[in-house]
């Protein structure tokens, strides 16, 4: 149970969600609630944070609450459209600025006796990115800090704990943010820093378990981190009440189906393992399209499920291993419309199943969730194990599914994977895995023209999934494997390296 968070109003900020992490890496629990979706205010919030915009506050249009439901009720940090939302709606003046401030800058001046700027230290650097600027601030507006060219770059509302600041402490070019950040958390807001891995698993079994009670939960794995960690929070809570089944959609890396039922085992997981690759197959055949491609493994999984589910007597529960990303990706503050691509566990339970869902990782991020596994025992293989689309291949095979392309991919990722681990390279990316193009190249294998398929590697750095970067692995081992998939996996003849970054690109190519 929560006994005390950080309420963040989202209005449409790329950093929205990294004012979260920052706020989690202080032990303290937040939750992003679009602007146009605020829910009731509970005892345990103890701050509001007003994230930043793509828009202006000078746009009719512009995304508004009414700020008087928060302020002088509770401490309230406004960021870059935060702080100049703040300063119009009290009277103050936000303009055009004449250059966009985007990018590194110093502070200049800084009233370092004030509880929000304790500890910064005067020429800090920070984060600008914002076209707009607070020209005039209202009487009772304070100013806190300034930079040469951005006279109001913090300030505090008189007789209030509202702080309003133009640039952005969670981006780690702002070298103090995480400072500022504390000082806003834990000495304005007064939180405790309990919120942990430990006092994550203590309330939620125990949540678990006054909401379960003898009720049967039927639960679908998939060998990765976030459905094996929450299966085990479940069953912690009711033991053998729970009821695992892992599919093999066919779409599965090289003998993971295998490998996969044996670990759960190991752990005392109550699991049966269903072969369904023909029926997913068939769903697939000659689909192209990414959207309808899930949507087709999703409808098939679901039938699956629903038909082993069926088998169990007298299931109330259906787990699921969402977790926050999920939610957040899934649910726009400009709606549905503007979701980047469908997800697989999130929404979509159809109603004949007849199943109430539990959701135990849905407010926790990647790093969280494996935080949470290690507090609960699991093993090394499966809290490091790198994410892995709930499609699986499907996604990662551009153009139509067939049992062949699987069988070629399987062996590329294979390889691929392997190479990660024997260089020592696995652990320091995020995610990686090879994509079978739909395209053939000219070649020459012994003195013979061929004519094959081309794959893409792809490996990034990250540290939710949110946001993303190319892995810069060595030449030496991309060579190396280059090589050996070439020489190994019959039928491809071209191998090239995704130096695309999330964003503008996503991780998975559908």
């Amino acid at each position: 149970m929560v006994t005390e968070q950080i309420l963040i109003l989202d209005f449409g900020s790329q950093y929205t969600q990294l004012i979260a992490r920052r706020v989690r890496e202080l032990n303290v629990y937040c939750e992003i609630h679009p602007y146009n979706n605020i829910p009731a205010i509970t005892p345990d919030v103890k701050g509001i944070i007003l994230s930043g915009s793509p828009c202006s506050v000078r746009d009719t249009d512009a995304p508004m609450v009414d700020l008087s439901r928060f302020r002088q009720h509770f401490p309230v940090l406004g960021v870059c459209y935060g702080a100049q939302l703040l300063a119009q709606t009290s009277g103050g003046e936000v303009k055009a600025s004449s250059i966009r401030e985007y990018g590194r800058a110093k502070l200049g001046t800084v009233e370092t006796t004030n509880r929000l700027m304790q500890g910064i230290d005067p020429h800090s650097q920070v984060w600008m990115s914002h076209a707009d600027t607070i020209t005039q601030v209202p009487d009772s507006f304070h100013i806190i800090a300034s930079t040469e060219t951005v006279r109001v770059a913090a300030f505090q509302v008189s007789g209030e704990e509202t702080y309003g600041i133009q640039f952005h402490p969670e981006v780690t070019h702002s070298l103090q943010g995480k400072q500022l950040l504390h000082n806003f958390v834990v000495d304005v807001c007064g939180c405790k820093q309990d919120w942990t891995a430990d006092s994550f698993v203590d309330s939620t079994v125990a949540d678990l378990k006054a909401k379960l009670g003898n009720d049967k939960v039927v639960m679908a794995l998939s060998g990765g981190v976030d459905s094996s960690v929450a299966a085990m929070l479940v069953h912690r809570a009711i033991g053998q009440n729970l009821y695992c089944i892992f599919v093999d959609n066919g779409l599965l890396r090289k003998d993971e189906f295998a490998s996969v039922l044996e670990s759960y085992r190991t752990l005392g997981l109550n699991i049966k393992g269903v072969d369904a690759k023909e029926q997913f197959y068939t769903a697939l055949a000659g689909l192209t399209d990414p959207e309808a491609k899930r949507k087709a493994i999703g409808k098939t999984f679901i039938d699956v499920f629903d038909q082993e589910a069926h088998l169990l007597e007298d299931v109330v529960w259906l787990g699921q291993g969402t977790i926050y990303p999920d939610v957040i990706e899934s649910v726009s503050v400009k709606g549905p419309s503007a979701t980047i691509k469908s997800h697989h566990n999130v929404g979509g339970l159809p109603d004949f199943m007849k199943l109430k869902v539990v959701e135990p990782l849905n407010t926790l991020f990647k790093d969280e969730v494996r935080a949470v596994g290690r507090s609960l025992g699991l093993p090394q293989n499966i809290l490091g194990r790198h994410p892995f689309p709930g499609p699986g291949l499907a996604i990662r095979i551009l153009g139509d599914i067939t049992p062949e392309k699987v069988a070629i991919l399987q062996e590329v990722d294979y390889l691929f994977i392997d190479g990660l681990r024997r260089y020592g390279l696995y652990d320091q990316v995020w995610q990686a895995g090879a994509m079978l193009l739909p395209i053939q190249s000219v070649g020459v294998m012994g003195d013979e023209r061929t004519y094959e398929r081309v794959v893409a590697l792809r490996a990034v750095t990250s540290v939710d999934g949110m946001t993303a970067d190319w892995a810069h692995l060595p030449y030496e081992f991309l060579a190396d494997i280059s090589n050996e998939i070439i020489n190994r996996v019959k039928g491809v003849n071209r191998v090239v390296y995704d130096i695309s970054s999330k964003p503008p690109a996503t991780i998975e190519w559908e």
